[in-house]
């Protein structure tokens, strides 16, 4: 989930989101103490929970940013001999074919990891990555400007391909973000192999507007986004999450009664994110408790208003205002781990070819 404005404004709630200053020290007896841990931008934890987490492990936690999803697992694949820290965390279900097939993490069965939820338990054989999250990449839009034009949101994948919603959608670059990516594989699982190109052959013909990253989309080009709004964002539609509309409530100056943004649910794409231990990790020890941090109730029930997502872990519990103003997908498309691993490439850049070019 990729939440930074709201974070900014977390900070004042006495949630916390962490970004790394280099702290100057190098060698063995620094790095035995502090734990490093390489994200993507929506890296989010409550100041309380994480204090707990170094006071009991004895470990201070040192957190570096890397952009979108997309950008993070690239750059982790590119320095994976000589990390730049000890866990990573945020490759999905969409991209993680290449962290494995690359050798980014080395395998660690974290304490919990029987706790975790069946459906979401991958690389068995191995465990290499840990499941952390989950959480729907889905259509939002702007209720007011629906509206005020009396037209009625889409709901599906194909609705959004109408002449009705021309110029009307923002979407992101698969290539290079993972709800754009998640978005890609939603209509390759609705439309199939042989269908996807057509499909956004029209949509492209139907002037979607394709930027590189969510925060860009969400935040500038998308109408409905408490940001976008000042940012003069004209487009009523954007590919975010369905946990986006509580974000606009949790965090807005007066609450409002409803949300402010709605879910086409019928374009939802169910994703699931990981944590790893990088295989050159210089503190094996430190990360590997990490990793059982992620899988405490305590975290998970963390999670949902810091980064917006779902917890993956049994009896953990969800705040009743995540699941009135977000309820998750009731029949979110999913394409099988192998697929995505044997098409994504292939898939990635036909879509350039045709959307980009």
């Amino acid at each position: 989930m990729h939440h930074k404005t709201f974070v900014a404004v977390a900070v004042g709630l006495g949630l916390v989101g962490l970004s790394a200053c280099g702290s100057g020290t190098s060698g063995p007896a620094a790095d035995s103490k502090t734990v490093t841990l390489v994200s993507h931008d929506s890296w989010a934890v409550s100041k309380n929970v994480l204090k707990d987490f170094e006071k009991q492990s004895g470990y201070k936690v040192r957190v570096l940013k890397d952009g979108d999803a997309g950008q993070a697992v690239n750059k982790a694949v590119l320095t994976k001999d000589n990390p730049q820290g000890d866990v990573f965390f945020g490759v999905d279900n969409t991209l993680l074919s290449r962290a494995l097939d690359n050798g980014l993490f080395q395998p660690y069965r974290a304490k919990g990891y029987d706790t975790v939820r069946p459906e979401f338990r991958v690389d068995q054989d191995k465990h290499r990555v840990t499941p952390v999250d989950t959480g729907d990449i889905c259509v939002n839009y702007d209720k007011a400007w629906f509206s005020a034009h009396k037209l009625t949101p889409p709901q599906s994948f194909a609705d959004l391909a109408e002449p009705a919603y021309r110029n009307l959608l923002v979407t992101e670059n698969a290539a290079t973000s993972s709800p754009g990516l998640g978005f890609l594989l939603g209509s390759a699982a609705r439309f199939g192999d042989d269908g996807w190109q057509d499909y956004w052959k029209k949509l492209k013909a139907n002037g979607v507007k394709v930027v590189d990253g969510w925060e860009q989309a969400y935040y500038q080009e998308f109408s409905g986004s408490s940001e976008g709004k000042k940012a003069g964002g004209d487009r009523p539609l954007v590919v975010s999450y369905a946990s986006s509309p509580p974000a606009e409530v949790i965090y807005a100056k007066k609450r409002p009664a409803t949300a402010p943004t709605g879910v086409s649910y019928g374009t939802c794409f169910r994703q699931t994110e990981y944590a790893g231990l990088l295989s050159h990790a210089k503190n094996t020890k430190g990360g590997k408790a990490f990793l059982d941090f992620l899988l405490t109730k305590k975290f998970q029930q963390d999670m949902p208003l810091n980064m917006f997502v779902y917890p993956v872990v049994q009896g953990a519990a969800v705040p009743a205002d995540f699941t009135k103003y977000g309820p998750a997908a009731k029949d979110p498309a999913t394409v099988a781990p192998d697929r995505i691993a044997a098409n994504r490439d292939q898939w990635v850049k036909s879509w350039t070819s045709l959307v980009l070019r």
